[in-house]
């Protein structure tokens, strides 16, 4: 298949030819499901931590007689069921991340981009540059592009200028080729690649 080539003042440049085996895919959403998970809960910190009834700073003391009293029987306040006493069972730091095998996230990431280009929400780029580094200048060409909400994937190295104009415009993600991934392309309405970017994903996938 083949896509215009646009640079970013809204100019053609030609056209790009996609490769079907990474581009034409017929999309699975219970891989990208699986490999949304995996991104996500690799990246959750697990530091939630509470005091159990062995942590608590409380003297041991047995709060009143065992027998006697007609309450329930009783060792110290530290127990659970007591305000100020330690929690049964809560949460402990802990690693989420599961494995998943490399051949599975490597189809994920084609069928993201399948997803998109099915969806017509891949738009390619001559070369992601700028003259200056100017977040209003970089707006006005997007906005003629019409990419309000937009993931720009480059080639090994992004553009200083560019990426500096583009992180502080909202909801507008750079990366380099090497950085990407499943959960960022799903999560953007759009999918820019560099002509870069294009082969390097050919050349990735061969």
């Amino acid at each position: 298949m083949e896509l215009e080539v646009t640079k970013l003042d809204g100019k053609k440049s030609g056209k790009v030819s996609l490769s079907d085996a990474i581009f034409g895919l017929e999309v699975r959403t219970d891989l990208l499901h699986r490999m949304v998970r995996y991104q996500l809960a690799k990246r959750r910190a697990g530091t939630h931590d509470v005091k159990n009834r062995s942590e608590i700073s409380a003297t041991t003391k047995k709060m009143y007689r065992q027998k006697g009293t007609g309450n329930a029987r009783h060792s110290t306040k530290k127990a659970p069921q007591f305000r100020g006493g330690g929690r049964a069972f809560g949460p402990t730091p802990r690693d989420h991340s599961f494995s998943l095998p490399k051949k599975v996230r490597a189809l994920a990431l084609r069928h993201a981009l399948s997803s998109k280009q099915a969806a017509e929400q891949i738009v390619v780029v001559d070369e992601l540059s700028i003259k200056d580094a100017k977040t209003s200048a970089l707006r006005g060409q997007l906005a003629g592009l019409g990419l309000e909400n937009a993931l720009f994937i480059g080639g090994s190295e992004i553009d200083g200028n560019f990426q500096l104009a583009a992180r502080n415009v909202p909801q507008i993600d750079v990366l380099p080729v090497q950085g990407i991934n499943v959960y960022d392309i799903l999560r953007r309405e759009k999918l820019v690649l560099s002509k870069a970017a294009v082969e390097a994903l050919e050349e990735r996938f061969k």
